[in-house]
């Protein structure tokens, strides 16, 4: 496919055939995916196949607290898991309630899902600028996203489909000993990789005049 092609046309995909995701096919995908930017070229990306199916199912069950609240903040008209606003949700009581069913079913049983990996990042070999603002830090992710959607860039361009979620982290302690990971080692996403029951073509997204100004964000809009 063509690289404009298949920016535009790489969608959060979730419902999956029985298709698997052929081993070579997948390394041929983090084989191009690790030429992604990290600052300083630290490289410090990290990338777990997981295979066993009663590990996909617990990874999905620790995804599931962290969905409960993000639904039930959407239904009261928040914008999930943001930092600035506090929460009118008792996060804690969502948070511990089984009751509540998930947002997204996928989550239920990961160990149907094709292909799952979990992207950490060292934390000892990237720079988080920002680290002194008094808000939620985001430089670091520079070092770590670029990888992420790129594999997810090579799966659409290998006629597979995924998504992204960060649903894992908010659970980070218990997903760091499932998989034996350093505690200096960051748990950034988890994704889901198979063959969608149905390929969008067409994705809704803002216009380029919509978020993109001259000089100063005050400024008029860039037309081209």
């Amino acid at each position: 496919m063509e690289l404009y092609d298949v920016m535009r046309t790489t969608f959060a995909a979730r419902d999956f055939t029985d298709d698997e995701v052929p081993d070579d096919t997948l390394y041929r995908i983090l084989d191009n995916a690790r030429f992604a930017p990290s600052g300083g070229n630290r490289q410090g990306g990290r990338v777990i196949v997981v295979k066993n199916p009663e590990t996909k199912q617990a990874l999905g069950h620790l995804c599931l607290p962290a969905l409960r609240v993000y639904g039930v903040q959407r239904r009261s008209g928040e914008s999930p898991w943001q930092s600035v606003h506090p929460t009118n949700v008792d996060v804690e009581t969502v948070w511990n309630d089984e009751s509540i069913r998930a947002l997204i079913p996928m989550f239920e049983d990961l160990s149907q899902i094709p292909t799952v990996l979990v992207i950490a990042v060292d934390l000892e070999v990237i720079a988080s600028m920002d680290q002194n603002l008094d808000r939620v830090g985001i430089i670091s992710g520079g070092s770590i996203y670029p990888m992420a959607w790129n594999i997810l860039l090579g799966a659409r361009n290998e006629g597979f489909g995924g998504t992204l979620t960060t649903l894992l982290a908010a659970n980070e302690a218990k997903a760091q000993e499932l998989l034996g990971l350093e505690p200096n080692v960051a748990v950034a996403a988890l994704l889901t990789i198979g063959k969608p029951k149905k390929q969008l073509t067409k994705l809704t997204r803002k216009k380029v005049e919509d978020f993109t100004t001259v000089d100063r964000a005050d400024g008029p809009a860039f037309t081209g």
